[in-house]
């Protein structure tokens, strides 16, 4: 093989503070050599390759243009490139045109170029790190009143997060054959579960037999009128998936979660306390407003601190930092995912959450919004439920029940949903039309009515891009904020209920 050790061009040898970055010359040098030789080597590592992950400058500009001129079908040689180098300073200092011939020499085989291709973007990367690690310690040394700590570590993550997914995301076409797996896995895993679910279990068995359970990668929208339980089902499905958390080994062999999940649950609304009381009180069968008065029985008192004890490690995390942009989301799930693990994400609610940047309309802000969101379920694979508010024109109805032309700025939000599901209490208008107590007849029919509509909730599924839409009955327990499984007539006999 030919000598190749040029010497560093171009300030490349190092940095200001004299330490040698990480870097294989030899590598560059080998990898430039077979794609000039054979343009299709290009091919198999352009998923991976940039100019920018060369350490050499001049190799970047060799391979860029060799890449420009590959894309529109021409050749790239030490011939064709060596016109578009005339009198580059850096090749010169290597030897001029001759360098490109002797490139050209040290070709490696076309089987090795991937192997070269990863080892130069991961020497890359870690050049990246480096530069990274120094300008924050720059940052922070610098004490500026613009530059407040916490922004500056929310950037430091974004920025590393970004350095981790480099090549990641770019995973271009995949073959039918690996779909096909891929598909049969996630079906034998259902199976395994005894015919169960190819995604999540909520607990709430009828919902979980129409959606297959939460799939990762989802969007699910979870909407209603205020006073419906959009917040308390959400509470409820997180309590049921936090609490059936088990870690092992999966049937990949791999660590992991193999049941129930880890939850992160931003609560714009209310704040971390509330939401809490309201988990203890489904947990300890203690109507929350007398947790929030302090009025409880020794016995309800004893049940509540049991409950509170049995949740101590229960894999619940909830974030109620008001307003929160989208991209703030995305960063705080990402740190979750790292630093706890994350399966399933729910966002409480979505009309108050910010987009990232001013939109000249609200029907952008919130199409900014639903994409962003969308995008965390794709990027972290997992399940996210964003509540949403519905437009008062539900009221103005005969039949309440939502539909999705419902939604506020619907467009955007049933366009980006996988899922889209409606919470509705019939019991909740039923009240509002009590007659007076002189109408016996009215009354008679009104008691009649409630009997049949009372503890029972709809849930409505209006879109699901993998199964059926329709209705799914609960059972709905106001005083503890609780949806549960509904008995059947046939169910009550055998023990069946909450």
């Amino acid at each position: 093989m030919n000598e190749l050790t040029p010497p560093p061009s171009d300030g490349a040898a190092a940095n200001e503070t004299g330490e040698s970055l990480p870097h294989n010359l030899e590598a560059e040098q080998q990898l430039l050599g077979a794609i000039l030789t054979n343009n299709e080597v290009y091919d198999r590592v352009a998923a991976i390759l940039r100019p920018g992950h060369f350490y050499d400058p001049v190799h970047a500009r060799i391979f860029e243009i060799a890449v420009a001129r590959i894309q529109k079908n021409a050749l790239a040689s030490p011939v064709t490139l060596k016109a578009f180098m005339e009198g580059d300073e850096g090749l010169e200092q290597l030897g001029g045109p001759a360098y490109l011939v002797r490139l050209a020499g040290a070709a490696i085989s076309a089987y090795a170029a991937r192997d070269y291709a990863q080892m130069i973007h991961d020497l890359s990367v870690r050049r990246d790190l480096i530069a990274l690690g120094r300008e924050i310690t720059e940052r922070a040394a610098r004490v500026e009143v613009e530059s407040e700590p916490k922004d500056q570590i929310v950037n430091a993550e974004q920025r590393l997060y970004q350095l981790a997914e480099q090549g990641v995301a770019e995973r271009g076409f995949q073959s039918f054959l690996k779909a096909v797996t891929d598909a049969v896995n996630v079906a034998n895993a259902a199976y395994q579960r005894d015919g169960g679910l190819a995604g999540m279990a909520t607990g709430l068995e009828d919902l979980d037999a129409k959606l297959g359970g939460l799939h990762p990668s989802d969007l699910l929208i979870l909407a209603g009128r205020p006073s419906m339980g959009k917040t308390s089902l959400a509470t409820n499905i997180a309590f049921n998936i936090a609490g059936a958390h088990r870690h092992g080994t999966r049937p990949d062999g791999t660590e992991g979660t193999v049941n129930g999940g880890v939850v992160g649950f931003f609560s714009l609304e209310m704040s971390a306390e509330q939401l809490a009381a309201r988990i203890l009180s489904e947990a300890a069968e203690v109507p929350s407003e007398q947790i929030r008065r302090g009025d409880m029985t020794e016995a309800e008192f004893r049940r509540f601190v049991e409950a509170a004890k049995a949740l101590e490690n229960c894999p619940l995390y909830i974030d109620d930092t008001p307003a929160l942009p989208v991209n703030q989301i995305a960063a705080r799930a990402r740190r979750l995912k790292r630093t706890h693990g994350l399966d399933v994400l729910m966002v409480d609610y979505l009309q108050l959450v910010r987009a990232a940047s001013a939109k000249d309309s609200r029907v952008n802000e919130v199409s900014e919004i639903t994409q962003g969101l969308k995008a965390i379920a794709k990027e972290l694979d997992i399940p996210v439920v964003a509540l949403s508010q519905l437009s008062r024109q539900v009221e103005n109805r005969d039949d309440k029940r939502p539909q999705l032309s419902d939604l506020r700025e619907s467009g955007s939000i049933e366009q980006d949903a996988d899922v889209v599901m409606f919470v509705f209490r019939e019991e909740y208008y039923r009240e509002r039309e009590k007659p007076g107590d002189h109408d016996l007849d009215a009354m008679a029919k009104w008691q009649e009515i409630m009997e049949q509509v009372h503890g029972k909730a709809e849930v409505i599924i209006g879109k699901q891009r993998h199964g059926p839409i329709g209705s799914v009955e609960l059972a709905f327990e106001g005083r503890f904020t609780r949806f549960s499984n509904l008995a059947r007539p046939w169910q009550q006999g055998a023990g069946g209920g909450f």
